[in-house]
């Protein structure tokens, strides 16, 4: 299976968050699927990063290697993936995760994240369970 990990999903992963659960954890660990991260999501943390709103230990140059260091692929934005999000209903108004959702749809991909906005559209979704959040 193909998965596109959200930004949240990703910083839990390589954090060793708890907030993370075991199940997905071992799903992204599992070398029968091949996990993404799109460029959205390190742009979202680079900008968060640089605000204060994502704390970042070892820096965002060290989790950026750890990220690639992991197997885990970026996912480049395409214009397919731009035209894309103009497209979808406005039923979450983050740029962002509009990308990740484009990306995600285009790509046939399934999502990891438990945002609930993500079940509005027609994606797989993974974790989206609100209790984990």
């Amino acid at each position: 299976m193909d998965l596109l990990l959200d930004t949240h999903a990703i910083v839990w992963y390589i954090t060793e968050d708890s907030r993370l659960p075991m199940s997905i954890r071992r799903q992204i660990e599992d070398s029968t699927n091949k996990c993404y991260v799109s460029i959205a999501s390190l742009w979202e943390m680079g900008i968060k990063h640089a605000i204060g709103k994502l704390a970042l230990h070892e820096g965002l140059s060290a989790v950026l290697e750890t990220i690639e260091m992991s197997g885990i692929k970026p996912l480049p934005i395409g214009l397919d993936h731009i035209l894309s999000t103009s497209k979808l209903p406005l039923h979450h108004n983050d740029p962002f995760d509009r990308m990740i959702i484009s990306q995600c749809l285009l790509e046939q991909m399934t999502m990891v994240s438990c945002d609930k906005q993500f079940r509005h559209y027609n994606v797989p979704v993974i974790w989206n369970r609100l209790e984990d959040c």
